[in-house]
């Protein structure tokens, strides 16, 4: 087991109202796993995400990782985690505007090492980027800014970013939601081959139920909670055999 969470429970409130989200979530996923997870528009299914990837912290409940809890680390040692040990791809990049491609993917870095560590690795740093910018296909746009990118072509950027750091676990959040259907298909084989071929582990929050039948495993949060057993439909398809 490489992450488990337990009795996770999370309130927003807006004003003086509370709004429960997540309502005692248990959860298990083994590494080397493909997990989706599946659910109605504000099922929590993104609040999930967060807090397993020590982004936001729960109300209660534990997250352990390889048996060691995380969410009560102090500050600074879950930075550390999601620089170096979790990596997160978002519906819309979040791709700094002003930078290049390469640049972008090697932020993380960037932030790892000191000025003076950075630079002093700065060849085999970029050796390390330019060779996974190519394998998602982005060798050619190493010096565009993402304004000069596409959709699929910023999305692929952004999964470059998160694996330059080499995590264990991915977390990606609606990842295709933002594109059409022939980039969401490429970003989903690109994500397919990284854990078939990596042994990646990935967690993925999705609302398209016709990109869960490759992945390991499917659950379904409904009401706070995940239900014992998520039944996807069969997968739809249009005219050229892509999922819609």
């Amino acid at each position: 087991m490489l992450l488990r969470a337990a009795s996770l429970a999370k309130t927003y409130y807006k004003n003086k109202l509370a709004v429960p989200v997540l309502r005692g979530v248990d959860l298990d996923v083994d590494e080397g796993e493909f997990l989706s997870v599946i659910g109605a528009s504000g099922s929590g299914k993104s609040t999930l995400l967060h807090l397993l990837g020590t982004l936001d912290k729960a109300d209660s409940g534990t997250i352990h990782l390889d048996g060691r809890r995380i969410d009560n680390l102090p500050a600074r040692d879950r930075d550390v985690l999601r620089n170096r040990t979790f990596g997160f791809i978002f519906q819309f990049y979040h791709l700094l505007p002003e930078l290049t491609a390469l640049e972008n993917v090697l932020m993380p870095l960037m932030i790892t090492y000191s000025t003076l560590g950075y630079w002093a690795r700065r060849g085999a740093l970029r050796k390390r980027a330019e060779a996974i910018l190519d394998r998602v296909g982005l060798s050619h746009r190493l010096k565009h800014q993402p304004a000069e990118l596409s959709g699929g072509e910023m999305q692929r950027a952004a999964i470059a970013r998160a694996l330059i750091s080499q995590p264990r676990v991915l977390l990606a959040d609606e990842p295709t939601g933002n594109l059409d259907t022939a980039n969401g298909q490429q970003i989903m084989a690109v994500l397919r081959e990284l854990n078939r071929n990596d042994g990646l582990t990935i967690v993925m929050v999705t609302h398209n139920l016709d990109l869960v039948h490759d992945t390991d495993r499917v659950v379904r949060i409904a009401d706070g909670r995940i239900e014992p057993e998520a039944k996807i439909p069969a997968p739809t398809f249009d005219a050229v055999g892509a999922g819609k």
